[in-house]
């Protein structure tokens, strides 16, 4: 083999490298680079090349999957393409992490940074907007990661996890519930809801199948206990359909609502499009849709004054009056 074979062997790794580099931080349809640019790139960065070897070069990159566009013209033009993210799709993903009520400020930068890291140096300019999460109350405690981490692990593994619960003072001061006791959850999941996650899964305090929001573990640690087993006839998917409060312990049941025509938008957007319903009457229809029987459902019935009120089963429609009697009572005080 003729000597200095391994070092041009080298240099055309190191040349691919810079160039698959260079396309991807410093081309995009609006910043095609020419061939000359382009050399004179290479040059800078100590890996010369020619026009005959830059056509090779580019070729080869097109055939490992690297989307390179050849705008035809004098002289011609060259620019990365497709790449794994589309503009528009990357806007999407910062906007959702800037607004998350989960992560925290210092993190929603940070994965905003990571994000704009996938489109060209031109394009991080447009993807650095002042996005401004109206009223959004951020969490400051990034400890939550990793008990998401824990629980995901868990889950893994098969194993049970053991936690405090976190609760509030009337002066808003965090602390233990019930005297900083430990749980223990063999978890079956998370579920993300209302803008925070929720872990699933045996309580040996309840004795049944309970959620626990994530944020509010205190110290979660995987324990070497192999987890309680699901129950027979158990699913994650149907346990996750909509409810409105995922306080442990809380059972659900079916519960029919008279629904005015023009709120079924509001129907649709909490239960989805599949349940059960019936026109009765020009103005209004029925809905059956399954619920945790709590304060939280009964406010969100009641603010639409009305419009949705509930038929069935009596204890839910007699609780809901009671609540209303109660309010009335303590107004007129």
């Amino acid at each position: 083999m003729p000597a200095g074979k391994p070092k041009d062997k080298n240099m055309v790794k190191a040349r691919l490298v810079v160039l698959a580099q260079m396309f991807y931080r410093h081309t995009d349809q609006d910043h095609p680079m020419t061939g000359v640019q382009i050399l004179e790139y290479l040059e800078k960065h100590d890996v010369p090349a020619n026009e005959k070897t830059l056509r090779g070069d580019i070729r080869l990159l097109q055939e490992l999957g690297i989307d390179i566009v050849k705008i035809v013209s004098r002289p011609n033009y060259y620019f990365q393409g497709e790449r794994q993210f589309e503009m528009t799709e990357l806007k999407l993903l910062i906007d959702a992490v800037s607004a998350s009520r989960f992560i925290t400020q210092k993190k929603s930068r940070e994965l905003g940074r990571k994000l704009a890291d996938l489109s060209s140096e031109y394009q991080k300019k447009e993807l650095r907007r002042n996005i401004n999460a109206t009223n959004r109350i951020k969490p400051k405690n990034e400890q939550i990661y990793y008990a998401v981490d824990t629980v995901n692990e868990a889950i893994t593994q098969r194993r049970k996890i053991c936690f405090q619960y976190t609760e509030y003072t009337p002066e808003l001061n965090e602390t233990l519930r019930n005297d900083g006791e430990v749980y223990e959850l063999s978890p079956y999941g998370l579920l993300w809801n209302e803008d925070n996650y929720y872990a699933v899964g045996w309580s040996e305090k309840h004795g049944n199948v309970s959620v626990f929001r994530v944020d509010r573990m205190a110290r979660p640690r995987m324990l070497d206990e192999k987890a309680v087993k699901r129950p027979e006839g158990f699913s994650l998917e149907d346990y996750s359909k909509p409810v409105f409060d995922m306080f442990e312990g809380k059972e659900r049941v079916k519960v029919t609502l008279e629904v005015r025509n023009d709120l079924a938008k509001y129907i649709a957007d909490r239960f989805g499009t599949k349940i059960e319903t019936k026109r009765i009457g020009g103005e209004r229809f029925t809905a059956e849709v399954e619920v945790s029987p709590s304060p939280t459902f009964y406010a969100w019935v009641f603010q639409f004054g009305g419009g949705i009120r509930i038929l069935s089963p009596k204890e839910a429609a007699d609780e809901m009056l009671n609540m209303a009697k109660e309010l009335i009572r303590r107004s007129a005080d």
